[in-house]
């Protein structure tokens, strides 16, 4: 199989689909690998590190688009990339489509096989092709926040870990799961207050027992998010339904009753976030204001940390995208973990979430499978 990866065109996104390392697996696995000059740029690794490698240099991304069985990238295709794709090719990178029915139309046009990485499984009930940029994410929130509550970015201008005799700021994270745990432990690590938010019972006695009572946790309830919103400096949205569109957790009118100057980090705005007041920004222009509240929902955070975004994606992905190489359909068909990665096959929807977010009917992956 010939395997494309072409550069990202994300605003300010410096990721890449296939280190220099990936490229010699797929190589050693048999298969050809087209990378678009300058694609490895962000992390580092130029075109002769690819050849290097074993991969042959494309000179623009249509040259990628049109000659490869399968393409590997990071973020969602774009409008022109998404133009690009056909019937019978794979595209394998993170889609969100629940929020995002452009995108969706497009794929369906194409006639493409979308597989994404948010929804493919594990043994274990998890996401692990979604989870190191989880990790990555949850981290960065705590420094992005921490940066924007800084009073000449418009924030409250509270230090989060305090001095000795000045009370530390105060975190309150939505949602326990993998983006929560990890921006919970950076912000303990700076000295904050932070509470942590879950309907979950087992996954708030698993924090309890991990933070060893460093950290506050509370059953979500209405009553709950609010109180917490109103006394926080920085509140982290890192609720995840995968597949579908995030749930919104706090109103605009919430917004009248928290701290001015306080700063909200929606993680979840990759799947239209989790506050009724965001919308996707950049690293260009990553904030903005609403009654006094700043927003920060960039929506590929883990694009600002490329070397280690890239390479841990990387560690994650490689092991589905050799068996789609290897493979082909018959991968998907064999693998359920990785058929439940399929959102869209040959102009049908296949994945439930985004189905039902978007108003489309939904065939079962394994019967898109055998119709095609």
């Amino acid at each position: 199989m010939r395997v494309g990866c072409p550069k990202e065109i994300k605003n300010h996104e410096y990721r890449v689909g296939l280190t220099p390392g990936s490229v010699r697996e797929y190589v050693a696995h048999g298969h050809e690998v087209l990378v678009e000059t300058g694609a490895g740029a962000g992390i580092g690794a130029d075109d002769n590190a690819y050849r290097a490698a074993g991969a042959a240099i494309a000179r623009n991304a249509a040259e990628v688009f049109a000659r490869s069985d399968m393409v590997v990238k990071v973020k969602e295709p774009q409008p022109d990339e998404w133009a690009q794709l056909r019937e019978g090719q794979i595209l394998y990178t993170y889609l969100h489509l629940a929020p995002d029915p452009e995108q969706t139309k497009g794929l369906l046009a194409s006639g493409v096989t979308a597989i994404a990485y948010e929804t493919v499984t594990d043994e274990r009930g998890g996401l692990p092709l979604l989870a190191p940029m989880s990790e990555v994410a949850g981290r960065l929130a705590i420094q992005a926040g921490a940066t924007a509550l800084q009073k000449a970015n418009g924030g409250r201008g509270v230090l989060l870990g305090g001095v000795p005799g000045v009370l530390p700021g105060k975190v309150a994270i939505l949602g326990g799961g993998v983006v929560g745990l990890q921006a919970a432990k950076m912000a303990v690590g700076l000295g904050a207050d932070v509470s942590i938010v879950d309907r979950s019972i087992p996954r708030l006695r698993q924090l309890d027992d991990i933070f060893n009572g460093r950290v506050h946790t509370r059953y979500s309830t209405v009553e709950a998010v609010e109180e917490e919103c109103f006394s926080a400096d920085i509140i982290v949205g890192a609720v995840l339904i995968p597949g579908a569109a995030a749930p919104k957790l706090v109103s605009r009118e919430t917004l009248s009753g928290m701290k001015k100057g306080a700063v909200l980090v929606d993680v979840a705005i990759d799947q239209g976030g989790c506050f009724e007041t965001s919308h996707a920004t950049t690293h260009a222009e990553p904030t903005y204001e609403i009654d006094g509240v700043i927003h920060y929902c960039v929506a590929n955070m883990p694009g600002a940390v490329p070397v280690t975004s890239t390479h841990a994606l990387n560690n994650a992905t490689l092991h589905y995208g050799l068996q789609l190489a290897d493979k082909g359909l018959k991968a998907v068909i064999d693998d359920r973990h990785l058929r439940n990665g399929l959102n869209i096959h040959k102009g049908r929807v296949t994945n439930a979430a985004v189905a039902e977010a978007l108003g489309y009917e939904v065939m079962e992956p394994k019967a898109a499978l055998a119709a095609a």
